[in-house]
C-alpha cells in the first residue's frame, strides 16, 4: 500500500543529483563468499561469458584461476590483458596493468580478488583503489571478495579461525557497491571439493607447492612432513566449524546490505507499508513510571530475536507541560535506550498514534513493544474516545502489537520512586496553579470583550459581534494554548447568549433558531482554537529548528575563515556558550600531546573551572564524560572529544544552564556535530601550519646545500693548491728538519680540511638527488676488505676484530658508496675512542630473514645518553665542545646511502661499555649463473 505524500523538493534534488553521479559512473558487482573454494572466480566468469555471447566488449583485467581446469576453460575465449611487470628488490612481480585497462576502455573488466595488495611502485597500494578509479571513468567492473578480507570482521575471522589476514577491504567500498551476489557452498560440499584436490591444484611432482587461494598466509604449506596441501589446510583454516561460522557471517552481512536496499528502494519509491523482512523493533516510551520496565523488556526481546531496535518518545504539546521532574525522568529513559544499544529518536507531534506511525513505517518496523496502559475514564469510553493502542492497531493493521507489563518494583527503587512521585506532584501543583491562571485569563480575555461589545450593539449586527468573540478565541490559542481555547469558545458562546441574544440578562432563548447559531459559533471556536494551538505548537518548534540550523550555519562560517588556533577557539566558544546558555572552554592538545586549557579559563573562579582529568580521559578513551554521562556524572562539566578525521584534536567542556538540554538525543547530536567541526576547523590549521613550517624547512634545506655545494666547489680547488705546494716544499732538498715537519703537518690538515669538504659536497648531492647507485651484486667480504685497506694506516694503532661468517648471500648495492659508509663508521670510532681500543666488524643474516645485519662496534666511552638518534642529524657531533675534528656529516651521510639503498641504520650503547652502528641491508634473489659445458661433455656452473 503506498500513500501519496508530497516529496521534499530537497530530497528530490538530491536524488536527481545522485542519479546523474550514477549514470556517469561504472557499476561494480561483487562476487562475494564464506571462503575460498567455493566458486566466486567461477561464477563470474559464467556470467561474464553470457554478457560477451550477448555482444558485450568483456575484457579479463586480471583472472586467478589458480591452476583449476573448470576455470581455466571458462577463461578461455575471453580476451585477457597482459599483466605488467614491477621490479621489487631485483624480483618482477605481475601485477594488474590499469593504465591498459584506461586506454583499452571496454564496457565491462573482471578483476579477481578485490582485496589483493599492489606490489610497491603501483600507483595505488591496494586493488580495490584501482577499481575506484575504472569506476570514476564510467567502465563496470566485476571482482570478487571473501568475507574474512573485510576490514570490520577482521578480528571475529582472526578469532574463530586463528589466521589473521593482513589484505582487507574498507567496508565502505563494499557497502557502495551496485550489486553483491553471494555464491554459497555448504561446509560438506567445501570439504569434499578439498578432498578431491578442486580448491587446492597439487603441481605435478611437487605436492603441496600452490600458493593458497584466498589471500591468506600461512595456510597448508608444505612442510618437511610431506604432509599433501589440501590435507594441511583441511587440518588449519579449512575445518568444518571454521567454514560453518564464516558461511553465516557472510550470510548476515549479504543480509545486511539487502536490507539498506530494500530500505534505499522503499525511500525512493514512498512505500508507506510496512515489509516484514525484518523483525525490527520499535518501543514506544511514555510518561509513565513503568517507562523503564518495558525499555528494559524491549531489549530483552530484541536480544532473543537477534534483531535491530529503535526506541521512540513522542512529545506532544500535553506532555511537553509536564512537570520538569518527570520530563527529565523521560529523558533519562531516552538516555538509557540509547546505551542499551538502541537508535533513538524524540518525536514533536501533535498526535501519538500517527508519529508512531509514521516512524515505524519510515524504518519498516514490524513490531512494537508498548507499555500497558491505565482503563480510560468512563466519560471518554462515553464519547466514543478509543485508547491509542486501540487506534494504532486500526490504523495500521500490518504491525505486530505487544504489550508489556511493568515489573514490580524493590524496596529501594520503590522508595526512590514514591520520592519522584512526591517531587511531581509538587511540581503538578505548582504547574495547576500556572494553569489555572492561564484559564483565569482566557475568561477575562472573553468578559472584557462582552464588556467592549455592550456598547456596539446597536451599531452592529449580532453576527459582527459573534466575529469579535471568535476573533478573542483566536487570540486566547495564540498566546494560552489549546485548553484555555477551549473554555473561552463555550465562555464566549455563554456570555453571547446572555448578553446580546433576547431576552437579554438571561440564558433563556426566544427563537430555537439561535441554537443552531450557538452549535455554530462554539463548533467554530473549537476548531479555530485548536487549530492555532496546533500552528503556534509548530511555529514554536520550527523555530527551535531554525535556531540551531542557523547556529551551526554561523558556526561553520565563522570556522572557515579562522587561519590560527586562538581565532578557532574564540569563535567556538562563544557560539557554544550561547547555544547551550552557560559557559563553553576548549583543550587543545599542543606538540606533545598534552591537553591545553583555552586563555579564557583564567576568567573562571578556582571552583568553576573544569577538571583537566577528565578532560583527558574523555581524549584517550574517545567517549563523553561529566554532566548526564555514566562517567563522573557528578560532575557540573561536560566533555566531549573534538574528533576530527584524522585524530582526536582536544575536548570540549560545557557547562549548561540547564543538564535537560544534554538528555535530549537531537541536542546531544547537534553538539557531537559542533565537536566535529571544531575538530576540523583545529586540524585545518595545525596542517596549514605543518605545511607553513615544512615549507621554511625545505627552503632552509635548499639555501644551505646550494651554500655547501657552492662552498665545496669553491674549496676544493685551493686546497688541492695547498697540498701541491706542501708536497713540493717536501721534496726540496736541504730542507730543515723544522720545516720538513711543519711541511708534513701541512699536507695532513690540507687532506682533513679536503675530506671535510668532500662530505659536505657529497651531503648536498644526497639530498639534492643527484646521486644515482650503481648496485651490483657485491659480496660483503670484499666491501669490507676495500674500507679496511683505505685505512689501514690510520687502524695500526687500533686492534680489529672481524666476524664475518663464510656463505654469506650477495647484496645489491652500490660498493663505492657502502664503502664510504662504512670508512665513515671506523673514522668515528678511531677520533672518540683512545688508542689500543679493540674495533669489531660482525655481519650475520636477521632472525627474521629478509636482512643481512651489518655491525660496527668498539669498546671506547660510548654515545651520549639519549642522543642516539640525533647523531644521525646533520651537523651533530658526539660533544658539543670538543677538540675532535670534523662537522659532523659523516653519520648523516651513512644514513643518506643505507636508506638509498632501502635500509636503516641505528646506533646503540652496549652494555659493557662501547658503541655500536647496526646497518640493515635487505636481501634479495640473485640471478642464477648459466650452467657452462666442461670438457668431457660435463655441466659445471659458470
Amino acid at each position: 500500500m503506498s500513500i501519496e505524500k508530497r516529496p521534499d523538493p530537497d530530497e528530490l534534488l538530491a536524488q536527481i543529483r545522485e542519479q546523474e553521479t550514477a549514470e556517469q559512473r561504472g557499476r561494480l558487482r561483487i562476487y562475494f563468499g564464506s571462503s575460498a573454494g567455493v566458486g566466486k572466480t567461477f561464477a563470474m566468469l559464467q556470467a561474464a561469458r553470457k554478457l560477451q555471447a550477448d555482444g558485450l566488449d568483456v575484457l579479463a583485467g586480471v583472472v586467478v584461476t589458480h591452476g583449476r581446469s573448470e576455470t581455466q576453460a571458462l577463461l578461455d575465449g575471453l580476451p585477457v590483458l597482459p599483466l605488467r611487470e614491477l621490479e621489487y628488490r631485483g624480483r618482477k612481480l605481475p601485477e594488474f596493468d590499469l593504465d591498459g585497462v584506461l586506454e583499452r576502455r571496454p564496457a565491462l573488466v573482471l578483476v579477481d580478488e578485490l582485496a589483493h595488495a599492489n606490489a610497491p611502485g603501483s600507483r595505488h597500494p591496494k586493488r580495490w583503489q584501482d577499481v575506484e578509479e575504472l569506476l570514476s571513468r564510467g567502465i563496470n567492473v566485476y571482482s570478487t571478495l571473501n568475507v574474512q578480507h573485510l576490514e570490520s570482521l577482521n578480528d571475529v575471522v582472526g578469532g574463530i579461525t586463528g589466521v589473521r589476514v593482513q589484505e582487507t577491504l574498507p567496508d565502505t567500498f563494499f557497502d557502495r557497491a551496485d550489486e553483491v551476489v553471494m555464491v554459497d557452498t555448504p561446509a560438506d560440499e567445501l570439504l569434499a571439493r578439498l578432498a578431491a584436490g578442486k580448491v587446492y591444484v597439487e603441481p605435478p611432482g611437487r605436492a603441496g607447492s600452490p600458493t593458497p587461494r584466498g589471500g591468506v598466509a600461512g595456510l597448508g604449506r608444505p612442510g618437511a612432513d610431506g604432509v599433501p596441501h589440501a590435507q594441511r589446510a583441511a587440518q588449519n583454516f579449512f575445518r568444518k566449524g571454521n567454514l560453518m561460522a564464516l558461511r553465516e557471517l557472510a550470510l548476515r552481512r549479504t543480509a545486511d546490505r539487502v536490507e539498506d536496499d530494500v530500505q534505499a528502494w522503499r525511500s525512493n519509491q514512498r512505500v508507506a507499508q510496512v515489509w516484514k523482512t525484518e523483525a525490527a523493533i520499535l518501543c514506544a516510551i511514555g510518561p509513565s513510571p513503568a517507562a523503564e520496565s518495558v525499555l528494559r523488556s524491549a531489549t530483552q526481546l530484541a536480544q532473543q530475536l537477534n534483531v535491530s531496535w529503535h526506541a521512540v518518545y513522542v512529545e506532544t504539546p500535553a506532555l511537553r507541560r509536564l512537570p520538569d521532574a518527570q520530563r527529565d525522568r523521560i529523558l533519562r529513559v531516552v538516555r538509557l535506550a540509547h546505551e542499551l544499544g538502541a537508535q533513538t529518536a524524540v518525536l514533536n507531534a501533535q498526535d501519538l498514534t500517527p508519529a508512531l506511525l509514521a516512524y515505524a513505517r519510515e524504518h519498516n518496523l514490524s513490531k512494537l513493544v508498548l507499555g500497558r496502559s491505565q482503563p480510560a475514564p468512563a466519560w471518554r469510553r462515553w464519547l466514543g474516545s478509543l485508547p491509542w493502542q486501540q487506534r494504532l492497531a486500526e490504523e495500521g493493521p500490518e504491525l505486530d502489537l505487544t504489550t508489556v507489563a511493568a515489573a514490580p518494583l524493590q524496596p529501594a527503587r520503590r522508595t526512590q520512586a514514591s520520592e519522584q512521585l512526591a517531587q511531581e506532584h509538587e511540581e503538578r501543583e505548582l504547574q495547576w496553579q500556572r494553569l489555572a491562571g492561564r484559564y483565569g485569563l482566557a475568561a477575562l480575555a472573553c468578559a472584557a470583550t462582552a464588556l467592549l461589545s455592550w456598547p456596539l450593539q446597536l451599531a452592529f449586527d449580532q453576527s459582527n459581534i459573534v466575529m469579535l468573540f471568535l476573533l478573542t478565541v483566536v487570540g486566547v490559542a495564540l498566546r494560552l494554548g489549546r485548553g484555555p481555547a477551549v473554555l473561552a469558545s463555550f465562555v464566549s458562546v455563554g456570555l453571547f447568549d446572555f448578553f446580546f441574544v433576547q431576552p437579554r440578562l438571561s440564558f433563556a432563548v426566544s427563537d430555537v433558531q439561535y441554537l443552531l447559531t450557538f452549535a455554530v459559533m462554539l463548533a467554530v471556536g473549537l476548531i479555530i482554537g485548536q487549530l492555532t494551538a496546533g500552528l503556534r505548537y509548530q511555529a514554536q518548534l520550527s523555530t527551535e529548528r531554525e535556531a540551531r540550523s542557523r547556529s551551526l550555519f554561523e558556526l561553520t562560517s565563522d570556522l572557515a575563515g579562522a587561519l590560527q588556533t586562538e581565532a578557532v577557539l574564540q569563535v567556538a566558544e562563544a557560539a557554544l556558550a550561547e547555544e547551550v546558555h552557560g559557559e563553553a572552554l576548549l583543550y587543545v592538545l599542543d606538540l606533545k600531546d598534552a591537553l591545553q586549557p583555552s586563555p579564557s579559563q583564567d576568567s573562571l573562579a578556582a571552583g568553576e573551572q573544569p577538571d583537566a582529568g577528565t578532560a583527558r580521559w574523555a581524549l584517550d578513551h574517545g567517549q563523553a564524560a561529566g554532566l548526564s554521562t555514566d562517567t563522573l556524572a557528578g560532575s557540573a562539566w561536560f566533555y566531549l572529544p573534538l574528533q576530527a578525521p584524522m585524530r582526536t584534536r582536544g575536548v570540549l567542556a560545557l557547562k549548561p544552564k540547564s543538564s535537560r538540554s544534554l538528555m535530549l538525543p537531537e541536542l546531544r547530536a547537534q553538539l557531537e556535530t559542533y565537536a566535529r567541526i571544531i575538530g576540523q576547523a583545529l586540524e585545518r590549521v595545525h596542517y596549514v601550519e605543518v605545511a607553513q613550517e615544512a615549507l621554511v624547512h625545505i627552503e632552509g634545506e635548499r639555501l644551505r646545500n646550494s651554500l655547501l655545494s657552492a662552498l665545496s666547489h669553491d674549496l676544493r680547488t685551493p686546497l688541492a693548491g695547498l697540498y701541491g705546494l706542501a708536497q713540493t716544499l717536501d721534496r726540496t732538498p736541504e730542507l730543515p728538519s723544522q720545516a720538513r715537519e711543519l711541511s708534513a703537518a701541512l699536507q695532513q690538515q690540507a687532506q682533513r680540511i679536503s675530506a671535510m669538504v668532500n662530505n659536505l659536497l657529497d651531503m648536498a648531492r644526497l639530498q639534492s638527488g643527484a646521486v644515482r647507485l650503481n648496485r651490483q651484486w657485491q659480496p660483503i667480504e670484499e666491501v669490507v676488505g676495500t674500507a679496511l685497506q683505505s685505512l689501514q694506516p690510520a687502524l695500526s694503532s687500533h686492534q680489529l676484530h672481524l666476524q664475518i661468517p663464510p656463505g654469506l648471500p650477495l647484496l645489491h648495492l652500490d660498493a663505492a658508496l657502502m664503502e664510504r659508509v662504512l670508512g665513515n663508521l671506523l673514522e668515528n670510532a678511531l677520533k672518540y675512542t683512545p688508542c689500543g681500543s679493540t674495533l669489531s666488524i660482525s655481519a650475520e643474516p636477521a632472525p627474521a630473514g629478509g636482512q643481512l645485519k651489518l655491525r660496527v662496534s668498539d669498546n671506547g666511552p660510548g654515545l651520549p645518553p639519549g642522543r642516539e638518534e640525533q647523531l644521525f642529524a646533520k651537523f651533530s657531533r658526539g660533544e658539543r665542545e670538543s677538540s675532535t675534528p670534523g662537522v659532523g656529516l659523516g653519520l648523516a651521510i651513512c644514513r643518506a646511502i643505507v636508506q638509498a639503498h632501502g635500509g636503516e641504520i641505528h646506533a646503540e650503547n652496549l652494555p659493557g661499555g662501547g658503541a655500536s652502528f647496526v646497518i640493515s641491508l635487505p636481501l634479495g634473489e640473485p640471478p642464477t649463473l648459466p650452467e657452462l659445458e666442461g670438457e668431457g661433455g660435463e655441466r659445471v656452473s659458470g
